[in-house]
């Protein structure tokens, strides 16, 4: 996408404030001094067979992207692509999915658009708002901040699983149910605490948006691999070959972008380049309030594990150890 979009003019004006060419999660347009939008989109093919569970994994995705620059979610547009062979309910499943992950956000759907394709996709375009003093980016991140994860990593490896009946159903209902959470209570926190940067961890791995957060800041980023937080049995069917391909594209793109230091267990190693559905936020918080920030995350009962550190700019964006 990057080599397609590079001959692209950008769009210039003083009031976009964060535009496709940032690679981050959404773009943002200042309405005026105390409100900016928030605007992104995202759909894909169904990972999962329950048409309703699918609705409402794919709009907890969509939404992510919101949460991630610090925006609430207000409105929201469905998109479908349905063939035409298949059964009209599975359509109304979808989007009740859907609907109801909407509601439970505090946006509404107004509307939509479908056409007839060869193969079922949805998802959404999700439209927020944004104080725009405080729109969170992935590029502020700075030497000595705390970085969190606030969901465990697996989730390619366990829908390939499930694609390849090697996943019981009590763990494909845990995956799913992780799938559709949504973002907002990290979000908020994050906020309440003035996080210096976030990203949600989607398609690209921990890694690859790691890598963006890293480049966009001028920083490099250490990953403590042993405080990884996983879902149960990913590393069995890392080691059981159930690697999706988008995991193989991610570790291609970001060859000569990391190093490991010292030994990883080869089937961890997989799981940091596992693309993740409606992951959880990666979150840069300054050292002085960070067990603060861990604090409130146990009251408030909302899940974050510390997962690396921010250092100087170094040979690499990257550092795993």
């Amino acid at each position: 996408m990057a080599e397609a979009l590079k001959d692209i003019p950008q769009s210039s004006h003083p009031d976009l404030l964060v535009g496709y060419n940032k690679a981050d999660d959404a773009g943002v347009f200042r309405i005026n001094d105390r409100q900016a939008l928030v605007q992104t989109v995202d759909f894909f093919p169904p990972i999962v067979d329950d048409a309703y569970n699918f609705g409402l994994i794919a709009a907890a995705n969509a939404l992510s992207d919101i949460y991630a620059m610090g925006g609430t979610p207000i409105t929201a547009l469905s998109i479908v692509g349905f063939p035409s062979n298949l059964e009209a309910g599975i359509l109304t499943d979808i989007l009740r999915g859907g609907s109801e992950k909407i509601e439970e956000a505090g946006a509404v759907v107004i509307g939509g658009h479908s056409i007839k394709d060869k193969e079922l996709k949805y998802g959404l375009a999700v439209t927020g708002l944004v104080d725009p003093q405080r729109v969170m980016t992935n590029a502020g991140a700075r030497p000595g901040d705390k970085l969190y994860l606030t969901k465990p990593l697996g989730t390619g490896l366990i829908t390939t699983g499930i694609k390849h009946s090697r996943v019981g159903s009590q763990l494909a209902t845990v995956v799913m149910k992780q799938m559709a959470q949504l973002n907002r209570k990290a979000a908020g926190l994050m906020l309440k605490f003035r996080a210096n940067a976030a990203t949600d961890i989607t398609g690209y791995g921990l890694l690859g948006h790691a890598y963006e957060m890293a480049a966009a800041s001028n920083v490099s980023i250490r990953i403590f691999s042993r405080l990884l937080p996983l879902l149960p049995e990913a590393l069995e069917l890392a080691a059981a070959g159930m690697i999706p391909g988008g995991a193989m594209a991610n570790r291609e793109f970001l060859e000569n972008k990391y190093t490991l230091a010292g030994s990883i267990e080869p089937n961890l190693e997989h799981v940091l380049f596992d693309p993740q559905t409606s992951g959880g936020l990666f979150i840069s918080i300054a050292e002085q309030v960070s067990r603060q920030f861990e604090n409130e995350l146990e009251r408030e009962s909302v899940f974050a594990q510390l997962v690396g550190q921010v250092e100087t700019p170094g040979k690499f964006p990257l550092i795993v150890e």
